[in-house]
C-alpha cells in the first residue's frame, strides 16, 4: 500500500513539474539606449572668462568649485558641468560657454 501511495505522489509531483516547465514563447528583448554625450575634464583655471565670472557672481560664489567638465551633447551643444561644494554639501551647476546658468 505504501508503494502505491508513494507512486501516486511521485506521479502527481512529476505532472505538476512538467506543467510548470513550459517553453517561453515570447522572448523578452532587452535594449540599451546608447548616449552619445561626451564629458571631458577641464582644469578650473582653463575655464572661459564668462564661466569664471558666473562662478564669482552672487548666488554661486558661496560654493567652491571642485571639478569641471566640458559636456558635448549628441546635437553638438556644449556646456560646462561644474561640481561645487559648500561645507558638507555638494552640488553641480551647468553653465554655458557664454556664462549663463542652464537649468
Amino acid at each position: 500500500m505504501k508503494k502505491i501511495i508513494l507512486s501516486a505522489a511521485f506521479l502527481a509531483f512529476a505532472g505538476i513539474s512538467a506543467a510548470n516547465a513550459t517553453e517561453v514563447k515570447n522572448p523578452v528583448a532587452i535594449t540599451v539606449k546608447q548616449d552619445s554625450t561626451t564629458k571631458v575634464p577641464v582644469e578650473l583655471k582653463d575655464l572661459p572668462e564668462a564661466v569664471k565670472t558666473t562662478l564669482q557672481s552672487e548666488p554661486v560664489k558661496a560654493w567652491t568649485p571642485t571639478a569641471a567638465f566640458l559636456v558635448t551633447n549628441a546635437d553638438k551643444t556644449q556646456y560646462y558641468h561644474i561640481e561645487v561644494k559648500k561645507d558638507a554639501e555638494t552640488a553641480a551647476i551647468k553653465i554655458g560657454a557664454d556664462g549663463k546658468v542652464i537649468q
